[in-house]
């Protein structure tokens, strides 16, 4: 029998998911690659999507996953936590 899911829980494995792609993918300090995505983005459509944007894209991405696949999809759960957090986090950071 498995655990049940809780908020907390969730927080815990999107928080321990964050650690693993900062250490595998961008920099000690956490995930850092949207603010050069957006940039990329930027210059190929000529658009002005910022960081806080590119991080609700990505959210958006994950919550159309998770209620268009049939049951629970963990994956999907937990990187929208993530990505939530990074919204909140470049959000804040720009004022």
């Amino acid at each position: 029998m498995t655990d049940p899911i809780t908020a907390l829980g969730l927080l815990d494995v999107a928080a321990g998911h964050m650690r693993d792609r900062a250490a595998t993918y961008d920099k000690p300090e956490g995930e850092r690659s949207m603010g050069r995505t957006v940039q990329a983005f930027n210059a190929i459509t000529g658009r002005d999507l910022t960081e806080p944007e590119g991080w609700l894209l990505m959210q958006l991405l994950k919550d159309v996953r998770l209620f268009t696949r049939p049951g629970y999809h963990a994956d999907s759960a937990e990187d929208c936590i993530s990505y939530a957090a990074l919204k909140a986090e470049a959000l804040a950071a720009a004022f």
